[in-house]
């Protein structure tokens, strides 16, 4: 019996071939689709989050230890953190310009800055430079206060002068545009105030930010106070969940149509053959040899859709990924079975309505021609 069924499904698929070719594509699609649509709702977490790590720090943390953010309390909020997390420490300072103006100043690792803060307009970063003659990054609104000549600009704080070189401004629209950013370490030497507080960057969604900011607070109990920034916080879940539930839907509604796409090739297919199938209710066959026969073409159909569909979305995916992140969305294995699945389900669907009038063919009216 199973060669038998193999042999009718080789002769009907070859026999109907424009009809199998339609079906085929149209399950191809599907698949693709699938593919494509699984590979972004899988990497969408990593690709977003790192999307999101560009627009700067997500927790503030502001340290009432006198002395401030030191090397141990550092570490602390590093390791607290956990991988991937980025902590720079900044120490503020109201100084003044040559004309006695009142000026903000900020002390930070330049470095660890550049890398949290990618998303800041800067013109040129300061470089390594000695203590006694450090580069400072001006706001672009700053930049008028200070008088400068030949690229320096002289600030004071309390009785002390300096005159510092001016690599580069920074223009974010915010308040970083009022401020003079000096290295911490010149900072410090010039005003004697510590930094005291501790922007943060952790990867992840809201859950996995709240985790690490509670382990933050275990490990500095009296030290600090710790605060998300909620509308990073926030704003990125929500993104990520509106994403997720728009490739959910997009992947709901794509398998649909495809599903009547398919159902109406196959009814299509029935009504085209039904004097054969006729015949061989005529000849013997079982009603239940007839409908197995019709379910393994649709399966057949369905399993070469996903092979033909799995390297076509495979392609989409990374092109998709390249083009929206920089980066290509490379398909897993572990997405192979549930695209899998949901093409069988989307054939087997679509074949249920033809099964249904394959099941009322009455043999004796269809050969006398009636």
């Amino acid at each position: 019996m199973t060669l038998s069924l193999v042999t009718l499904l080789h002769r009907s698929l070859s026999h109907r071939q424009s009809r199998a070719l339609h079906a085929w594509i149209a399950l191809t699609v599907s698949a693709a689709i699938s593919t494509a649509l699984l590979s972004l709702y899988t990497g969408l977490d990593a690709k977003l989050h790192h999307e999101f790590r560009s627009f700067g720090a997500n927790a503030l943390i502001t340290v009432t230890n006198p002395r401030g953010v030191d090397a141990a309390t550092l570490t602390a909020i590093r390791s607290a953190a956990g991988p991937g997390a980025e902590a720079v420490p900044f120490g503020y300072a109201v100084g003044s310009t040559a004309s006695h103006e009142p000026i903000v100043l900020a002390g930070t690792d330049m470095a660890a800055t550049r890398r949290l803060n990618s998303w800041w307009q800067v013109s040129a970063w300061p470089q390594e430079t000695p203590q006694n003659d450090p580069e400072i990054l001006v706001g672009s609104r700053a930049l008028s206060q200070l008088e400068a000549k030949d690229g320096r600009a002289a600030l004071s704080y309390g009785s002390r002068s300096q005159t510092f070189q001016i690599a580069g401004t920074v223009h974010t629209g915010g308040a970083e545009d009022s401020r003079v950013y000096l290295p911490l370490a010149a900072f410090t030497a010039f005003t004697g105030a510590p930094a005291s507080t501790v922007e943060v960057q952790i990867p992840g969604n809201a859950a996995q930010v709240n985790a690490a900011l509670d382990r933050i607070r275990t490990q500095l109990p009296h030290a600090a106070e710790v605060h998300p920034i909620r509308q990073l916080v926030e704003g990125e879940t929500r993104i990520v969940d509106r994403t997720r539930a728009l490739i959910f839907g997009s992947l709901v509604l794509i398998s649909l149509m495809v599903a009547v796409s398919v159902l109406a090739t196959l009814s299509s297919s029935v009504l085209e053959r039904r004097r054969d199938f006729a015949v061989l209710k005529a000849l013997g066959s079982s009603q239940a040899k007839l409908q197995a026969l019709f379910l393994l073409e649709a399966l057949a159909l369905s399993l070469a859709g996903v092979v033909s569909g799995f390297i076509l979305g495979a392609i989409a995916a990374i092109a998709i990924g390249k083009i929206n992140f920089g980066a290509p969305i490379f398909p897993t294995a572990a997405i192979l079975p549930p695209v899998a699945a949901l093409n069988l389900v989307v054939a087997t669907l679509a074949a249920l309505l033809p099964l249904r009038v394959l099941r009322r063919l009455q043999p004796a009216s269809l050969l006398k021609g009636d």
